[in-house]
């Protein structure tokens, strides 16, 4: 939806909610799809959630419209709920939307709400929540299509028309007399073969797959390399435990690159921040700038100790904040670009020396050429002072490791984190930042008085 028309729909559900005109709220949410309408919700206040949610009379609406709600607006409204309401709109939801909603729960109605479902129903549902949710287990659909080997073109296609809750059928998966993955193939095959051909036949035996335990990310990672609608699930074992689709992993791209970018900008990862109490979000970002707080803390011990240079030459001060904010955008920079080639599998163990020198040879190249303007311009608006060549060659030279040292901060301490198994994310923010502004002035003061003194 565009912002125009989201604003205008806006106003109209809030002058209906202002008349109380409950008829024509109803028909106005008749009207609008389930995400646009999870949408407005993060705009109304917790009044106006609870009347339009309550004016919502269909459940099959409700069940496509719950999972697109913020986790912190879906759990106020379910938490108010009766359990046998919400197992009224999880009975029509697909299992592993099922899963997130029952996860979000709080413990106690959770356990309620599975007691109530069908035992089926909640057998499936507490295998798929027994799974992490970022992982391939966590959002997969359970039982996919699948049909035996030796089966026929036809076969499959009745046994389709047959089935109309199934969920996607993009390709059909093919298994041996143990429930084994044998192959695959797409619908679109089954409707240029005859009809008496065997599935065995015309499957796809090289198939990528990935396991329960594999982290979303990874399954992401795969589905976009290979353009696939849906990746299947097996065990060790290979049998076949479902499938995830395509319109779940955009859902998992939107999240982790919401993550990403918080955690790049030093406030959490929270991805739903936006919606926390002033409280609450201060409670959050204040340990992230903590750390920033100490860095600059010590960045000023180590001014204090250089004090008999600024008093010597404060022109050194004039172009102190120069040489930290270059330096620091050159960190950022960089670790901006390696977080982001490791996100998107772009760099590997094997490619991580030729990456690192790429971005010592750009940090050296940008330090030199801004050594250059900086020493010129010191030297060009500053030359009534007998030692500004000396103090203009010391700044260059200064912006120039400072730059250097920067891009191989920003380069390694994401690469180093990766290794570590810790989300390199993290870096961009306030490490990066924090030690590029201590190593700058460190570097900037003592390039100063070896040249200087």
């Amino acid at each position: 939806m565009l912002d125009h028309e989201f604003m205008i729909l806006l106003d109209a559900y809030r002058r209906l909610i202002r008349r109380n005109a409950r008829p024509n709220i109803q028909k106005m949410i008749a009207k609008t799809h389930p995400a646009d309408l999870a949408g407005l919700f993060r705009s109304f206040s917790d009044i106006e959630r609870e009347l339009v949610f309550e004016l919502i009379p269909d459940h099959s609406y409700k069940a496509e419209f719950l999972p697109e709600l913020d986790q912190a607006v879906l759990i106020d409204l379910l938490k108010s709920m009766e359990p046998t309401h919400i197992v009224d709109i999880l009975n029509e939801m697909a299992p592993d939307d099922q899963a997130d909603i029952v996860a979000q729960l709080p413990e106690e109605i959770g356990h309620q709400v599975l007691e109530m479902m069908a035992t089926t129903d909640s057998e499936d549902l507490e295998e798929l929540m027994m799974y992490p949710p970022d992982t391939a287990g966590g959002i997969m659909v359970p039982l996919p299509f699948k049909m035996h080997e030796e089966d026929t073109v036809q076969d499959a296609v009745s046994v389709i028309r047959k089935q109309q809750d199934l969920e996607m059928v993009f390709y059909i998966y093919v298994v041996d007399d143990n429930d084994k993955l044998s192959g695959v193939l797409s619908v679109r095959q089954l409707l240029t073969v005859a009809p008496e051909t065997k599935l065995k036949s015309i499957m796809m035996t090289r198939t990528v797959s990935v396991q329960p335990e594999t982290d979303q990310e990874e399954v992401a990672r795969i589905i976009s390399r290979y353009d696939f609608l849906a990746v299947p699930v097996i065990d060790r074992d290979n049998t076949l435990l479902g499938i995830v689709t395509v319109d779940d992993i955009i859902d998992v791209i939107r999240e982790e690159a919401t993550e990403d970018f918080l955690q790049m900008a030093g406030v959490g990862k929270d991805r739903e921040i936006l919606l926390k109490s002033t409280f609450e979000a201060v409670k959050i970002r204040f340990p992230w700038l903590f750390a920033t707080f100490l860095g600059g803390f010590v960045v000023s011990m180590i001014i204090m100790s250089f004090q008999h240079m600024i008093d010597k030459f404060i022109i050194l001060a004039a172009f102190m904040p120069i040489v930290m904010g270059m330096s620091g955008n050159v960190g950022t920079q960089s670790s901006t670009i390696i977080v982001r080639g490791i996100a998107t599998g772009r760099i590997n163990v094997k490619e991580i020396l030729s990456v690192f020198l790429g971005q010592l040879k750009i940090g050296l190249l940008l330090g030199a050429a801004y050594g250059v303007l900086l020493a010129l311009f010191s030297i060009l608006f500053y030359h009534n002072d007998l030692s500004i060549i000396r103090i203009g060659i010391s700044i260059g030279i200064s912006i120039t490791l400072s730059m250097l040292i920067a891009a191989i901060n920003g380069t390694l301490i994401p690469i180093l984190l990766d290794r570590l198994r810790i989300d390199p994310a993290v870096a961009t923010g306030p490490i990066v930042a924090t030690i590029g502004d201590i190593v700058g002035v460190t570097v900037y003061y003592v390039t100063a008085t070896l040249l200087l003194l």
